[in-house]
């Protein structure tokens, strides 16, 4: 965790209460040495197979974290236009970015084959109309089939995407003959196997068993004379969001013992070479990011609550995943915890909670809260819900500061909204 000094948290070698008053709060901090070791750690242990890391840029999109994922070597998983141009503008390679996504416009379609990059297919459907745009546009398209496994990792059900009912990914059973469709269609050139099959995953045999299930449809393929590139894994790899799960969170070598064993075994027994594709994300960039935020309030009734400067605007993930996040008083940190709080945010719902009964020093208008691993679906599922501008975003590295995202004004709230003529 961060260092303490002088009672204050330090954090990427800064003082945070002195970031919080520079830059103000809400305030994201991330920590650019933590993320690019993060990023090493996966292609350190990776290294014995040839292996792509492709960051799920879901998790966080911030152009300056991009930046320095490219510099590491990093490909992308991307889910949407936006996200594409994302990357394309961090200068990740097209060969090295997977268009991801069950529900894909033509406009989608056309931008993914323009572009030059992969598309993964998520349903038949899909794949005719994909074959329909690169024929309009008289370009190959390389694809990967995305697999629904039917594998169930023991989380949140909003973030289990491999199980049988989920909307992603064509069924197991389905994907021989959609591969065979996809060989007949023109302009359509398959080389990949797609799935994905949960986040926040600390149980890998799960991963173990997905990769059992995706490399059996490649001794099937094989067997029907159709032969690929490459198989992507996915991503879903937990952290330690409790202080008590340090002890169990998996690590990049975990992953590695669960999956290259039975990865490499069928290679082996097949007499093939693929490349392995991996997508992390909140591995990557979950415990890079810390969010400062002020007390605007302290309040004693049914229970004592700490009113902050940031709410699910900011951070949704304790809202929507009832999802936990430890929480530090910045200003305080080496003094004794002695009251039980309950942290919540200055948005106009009940629900509004961003920690619930937690023993924290006593705590004062104007102390500073720190959410910690707030790095992952942090500011990237951030909204201007009850006209609340977002906040800024810095990254620091080596006792050095840069901003990475200027706070939004109430001018920015408006500066795409229209008023009728006749109204005015």
């Amino acid at each position: 965790m961060a260092k303490e000094e002088n009672n204050h948290l330090f954090f990427g070698g800064m003082d945070v209460v002195e970031l919080a008053e520079r830059y103000g709060t809400p305030l994201y901090v991330t920590d650019e040495n933590k993320l690019r070791n993060n990023f090493k750690s996966y292609k350190n242990v990776f290294e014995t197979t040839d292996t792509d890391i492709y960051y799920a840029v879901k998790a966080n999109g911030n152009l300056a974290i991009l930046k320095i994922l490219a510099s590491e070597g990093a490909g992308a998983d991307v889910f949407s236009a936006g996200e594409l141009e994302l990357t394309k503008s961090a200068g990740i390679p097209a060969e090295k970015i997977l268009f991801n996504g069950n529900s894909k416009s033509d406009d989608d379609l056309k931008e993914a084959v323009e572009s030059g990059v992969r598309v993964s297919v998520d349903s038949v459907d899909e794949l005719r109309a994909l074959s329909a745009v690169a024929n309009e546009l008289r370009r190959e398209v390389e694809i990967a089939i995305r697999v629904n496994p039917d594998v169930s990792p023991e989380v949140h059900p909003k973030i289990a995407t491999g199980l049988k009912e989920s909307k992603f990914g064509i069924p197991f059973y389905e994907v021989i003959s959609a591969c065979e469709e996809s060989k007949k269609l023109p302009n359509i050139a398959l080389t990949g196997l797609h799935c994905h099959i949960g986040s926040q995953i600390l149980n890998v045999s799960v991963f173990s068993e997905a990769t059992e299930k995706m490399m059996d449809l490649i001794e099937g393929l094989h067997e029907n004379g159709i032969e690929l590139k490459f198989v992507d894994l996915g991503g879903g790899l937990g952290i330690s969001y409790r202080k008590e799960e340090k002890k169990i969170a998996p690590t990049p070598k975990d992953l590695a013992k669960a999956i290259l064993p039975v990865f490499e075994k069928k290679m082996h027994e097949l007499g093939i070479n693929l490349k392995l594709v991996l997508e992390p994300g909140r591995s990557i960039v979950g415990a890079t990011t810390i969010l400062l935020s002020r007390v605007n309030a302290v309040k004693q009734a049914y229970k004592n609550f700490v009113a902050i400067d940031a709410g699910f605007n900011l951070l949704i993930r304790p809202v929507m995943y009832d999802a936990y996040h430890e929480v530090v008083v910045a200003n305080k940190v080496n003094e004794r915890a002695s009251e039980l709080y309950t942290v919540v945010g200055p948005i106009c719902e009940s629900g509004d909670i961003i920690a619930k009964d937690r023993m924290l020093p006593e705590v004062e208008r104007g102390d500073l809260v720190t959410i910690l691993d707030a790095g992952a679906y942090g500011f990237s599922m951030s909204s201007q819900y009850n006209g609340r501008p977002r906040c800024a975003e810095v990254l620091v590295c080596d006792g050095k500061v840069d901003l990475i995202r200027s706070r939004e004004s109430v001018e920015d709230l408006i500066r795409n909204q229209k008023i009728p003529a006749r109204f005015i």
